[in-house]
């Protein structure tokens, strides 16, 4: 059989010299923005990575291997608009079957921790949806974060979850939940969603120390930084929830139930919008994007001295 990893020559590189890496996902590529968006948005999140000193290695599935890094042809094909939506209960079904697969949060946290990479930048993870208590609709993201030492840097759950229910889930599951620069948990669009988190942080070195700890000492599953977006592109939080409502209705309306209710909603939302959502979505994911390889800067230091 090939080797489940395949690496390109930067992140292999960068393996061997031990220098900080940040995983970035695919499924945004490959389906949560426009298409005439997504090369741009691919590059613009890489140089943010290079930017703070640390390499990007974006994630997808590809041909029955974990393409650790996409460039080229690799990208092309991902962001081409046919790639399967692969979660962790699809990986085996990915690698044994062949084409092309963007990996969710979940996903992309299985493979980064495969690879050795520590630190992953999100827009926003999953979590319990609305209504969960008949459906028992949860996202595979919290599991995957009790499970793989990854530090996931994003702006919260998607604000279109049910956020009191995904935060008290995290805590039954032990994923330590920090603030970063906030005691409240950000609501993805915007930063109020009126929940405390258990710790706040303020600067990229104490969660470091705190990785140190849990993954070095502890032997623990993932850390959750959650930053508010950036206050210029954030999204009035009355309006948000206005849209969410009517997005939310519109889904009942249609039938839509499982995995594909979270893009069906998202896209209700830009579409309502008028695309403010999607502006929003680009802004806080490469805002945690620079902070995720400002952390792994801060983590490769210390193993290195």
């Amino acid at each position: 059989m090939q080797p489940l990893l395949r690496l390109t020559e930067e992140v292999e590189d960068a393996i061997a010299e031990r220098r900080p890496l940040v995983a970035l996902e695919s499924t945004l590529l490959a389906h949560g923005l426009p298409a005439e968006r997504r090369a741009t948005v691919a590059a613009e999140l890489e140089a943010v990575v290079r930017a703070e000193g640390a390499v990007p290695a974006t994630i997808a599935v590809v041909d029955g291997r974990f393409c650790v890094g996409l460039e080229g042809e690799l990208l092309a094909r991902v962001i081409a608009g046919g790639a399967e939506k692969a979660s962790i209960r699809d990986l085996a079904v990915a690698v044994a079957t062949g084409g092309v697969w963007a990996t969710t949060v979940a996903s992309t946290m299985a493979v980064a921790h495969r690879a050795g990479i520590r630190v992953f930048a999100t827009g926003g993870i999953g979590g319990v949806h609305r209504g969960a208590e008949h459906t028992f609709d949860e996202s595979a993201d919290l599991m995957a974060l009790a499970r793989y030492p990854v530090t996931v840097v994003c702006a919260g759950a998607k604000s279109v979850l049910d956020l009191p229910r995904t935060l008290e889930r995290l805590e039954t599951l032990g994923v330590p939940v920090l603030g970063y620069g906030t005691a409240e948990l950000p609501a993805f669009y915007h930063g109020r969603s009126g929940l405390p988190v258990s710790y706040r942080v303020d600067d990229p070195a104490t969660v470091a120390r705190i990785m140190a700890v849990q993954y070095e000492q502890l032997a623990g599953g993932g850390l959750l930084v959650c930053q508010p977006p950036p206050e210029a592109e954030a999204q009035d939080p009355a309006v948000v929830d206005a849209l969410i409502q009517g997005a939310l209705a519109a889904a009942e309306a249609a039938g839509v139930k499982g995995r594909a209710v979270t893009p069906f909603l998202l896209g209700a939302l830009d579409q309502a919008s008028g695309g403010d959502v999607v502006r929003t979505n680009v802004a806080l994911v490469a805002h945690n994007t620079r902070l995720a390889a400002r952390i792994a800067v801060a983590d490769q230091r210390p193993r290195d001295e």
